[in-house]
């Protein structure tokens, strides 16, 4: 018996490898490997049929060469519409994710004080257009928005304006698609960190003299800072490279990078710089994600 039991210590726990396993081998089938693909279609060249590319490494002369071409690279930085298109869309989901947070946040903060009886609806009110199609739930705001749509037509019906607004096409409208396209997810990491907020540090504040005002900005909001953080990435990551939406609703001046990647891709059949676009997109939203982990770290480190 005693030589049984270290055998029993060495079997491997199937059921924790499995749990930890099973998400990472996701990560590396549906993350890493389209990313290493896309790297390495931006650093190869195309063959001479132009229906492949080269390989990255070649054995000549008893020699590993390596054959890295950065052509899509430079051609980023040489042209200065690419620089444009990504401020231009780091800047609409830096807006959208403002929007989201002035927005939402109220939302958020009414819903964790409502009755418990009543969180339900107000939950299921959130996650309802999830059960409809972004794609046909962002087309209907072109019926609402057009020249004939029914917001016009209400407004002349009223004796509002006597012309139709054109409010398609515009950036008003692309910021709309935006903000109502990504506000649940700002919305439910906030309800999740303001219901599980303690009211008895707001009555002590309240005790001690102060405002509401004062009480929520220096109590309430430094308690929700977790759920503001993770909110703000739900948003402004996938807000960056977002096609759907500027595509329907944003007009042709307006600049955003995931629609530069569809051109490049099926229109120009330039998959070298497409794909050099990606990878630099993707190493854009890293900054914020790195920047959210270490806010993590910190504060579990301080509430140890």
């Amino acid at each position: 018996m005693a030589e049984s039991s270290p055998r029993r210590l060495r079997r491997p726990n199937w059921g924790r490898l499995t749990v930890i396993g099973v998400p990472q081998l996701w990560l590396l089938a549906f993350l890493l490997v389209p990313f290493v693909i896309l790297l390495k279609i931006s650093l190869s060249e195309s063959n001479a049929l132009g229906i492949g590319f080269n390989p990255l490494m070649s054995w000549a002369n008893d020699s590993l060469v390596f054959k890295l071409k950065f052509t899509a690279y430079l051609a980023l930085v040489r042209d200065h519409l690419y620089v444009v298109t990504y401020l231009s869309s780091i800047w609409y989901a830096a807006l959208t994710t403002l929007l989201c947070l002035v927005i939402g946040y109220p939302f958020s903060y009414f819903m964790a004080r409502a009755r418990p009886t009543l969180r339900p609806a107000l939950l299921m009110l959130v996650m309802l257009p999830f059960w409809t199609s972004f794609l046909i739930r962002i087309y209907a705001w072109k019926n609402l928005l057009d020249l004939n749509g029914l917001i016009n037509q209400f407004l002349l019906w009223a004796g509002i304006i006597h012309t139709p607004l054109r409010m398609m096409f515009t950036e008003f409208s692309f910021m709309i698609g935006m903000v109502y396209g990504y506000i649940p997810f700002m919305i439910l990491p906030l309800y999740a960190t303001l219901v599980k907020m303690d009211l008895r540090l707001i009555e002590a504040a309240a005790d001690l003299g102060s405002t509401p005002l004062k009480t929520f900005w220096l109590v309430t909001v430094p308690l929700s800072r977790s759920g503001i953080i993770a909110g703000s990435l739900l948003v402004f990551i996938p807000a960056v490279g977002e096609y759907v939406i500027p595509e329907l609703l944003a007009g042709p001046s307006t600049l955003n990078i995931g629609r530069v990647m569809w051109n490049e891709f099926f229109d120009n059949l330039d998959w070298q710089r497409a794909s050099a676009v990606a990878i630099v997109m993707i190493l854009l939203i890293l900054a914020p994600i790195a920047m959210f982990n270490k806010y993590q770290t910190r504060s579990m480190e301080t509430s140890r």
